[in-house]
C-alpha cells in the first residue's frame, strides 16, 4: 500500500475502502467550505458515495490513470490529494487538493503538494505538473507560488461551480534538470 511520510505526524496514505466512512464525515463537516470550491460535495451525499469514489480512483490506479491519498494527520484524515490525469504520453499528471478548514493554514497543502511532486517527477517519471486553480482562489494560488509553480494562463468558463461559472488559473512546474538543482520545489 502507498504510504509517504512527509513529518511527523504527518503522512500521505492511499484511499481504501477502509477511509470511507471517515472520509464521508470528513466532507460531511466540511460541505459548505468545499462547495466554494468544489463541485462534488453536493453528489456526496452517503458513506456509500465515498466508497464509489474510491473505488473509481483504485480502478484508475490500476490503470495507471491516477492516485487518490489521503492527508492523515496523527492518525486521522484531515484532507485528500491526488495525481489525476496522469498522461505517460505527454508525461504530464494534474494535482488536486483540499483539506479540512479546521487544518487551514498549517502547510499540509504545501507539503502534500511537495511531496507528491516528488512523487510524480522521481517515481512516475513525469516532466510537468499542473494545478488547475479557479481564479478567485487566492489561497490555492498561494500553494502554487510557493511550490514554485508559474501561471501559464487562465481560462475562461471553465467549470461550472455549483451554478456559478468560474475562470480557471492553470499553473504548472516542469522537473528541474538534476544537473541545475537537487530539487524541482523551492522551500
Amino acid at each position: 500500500m502507498f504510504v509517504k511520510e512527509i513529518e511527523d505526524n504527518l503522512k500521505l496514505v492511499l484511499l481504501t475502502q477502509n477511509h470511507a466512512k471517515e472520509l464521508f464525515e470528513l466532507i460531511d463537516n466540511n460541505r459548505q467550505y468545499l462547495e466554494k470550491w468544489m463541485t462534488w460535495p453536493p453528489k456526496t451525499k452517503s458513506p456509500e458515495d465515498t466508497e464509489s469514489f474510491i473505488k473509481l480512483c483504485l480502478t484508475g490506479l490500476s490503470e495507471n490513470k491516477e492516485l487518490a491519498c489521503g492527508i492523515q494527520y496523527n492518525g486521522r484524515l484531515v484532507g485528500v490529494i491526488t495525481l489525476n490525469e496522469i498522461n505517460q504520453d505527454l508525461k504530464k499528471v494534474i494535482i488536486g487538493y483540499w483539506v479540512s478548514a479546521e487544518f487551514q493554514g498549517q502547510g499540509f497543502i504545501t507539503k502534500s503538494c511537495k511531496a507528491l511532486i516528488e512523487y510524480a517527477f522521481d517515481q512516475l517519471s513525469m516532466a510537468k505538473i499542473q494545478i488547475h486553480v479557479a481564479t478567485e482562489n487566492i489561497p490555492s494560488q498561494k500553494v502554487c507560488e510557493r511550490l514554485g509553480f508559474h501561471l501559464e494562463g487562465t481560462i475562461k468558463n471553465s467549470e461550472n461551480l455549483n451554478g456559478k461559472i468560474v475562470d480557471h488559473n492553470i499553473y504548472g512546474l516542469m522537473k528541474v534538470d538534476s544537473s541545475k538543482s537537487s530539487s524541482p520545489v523551492s522551500s
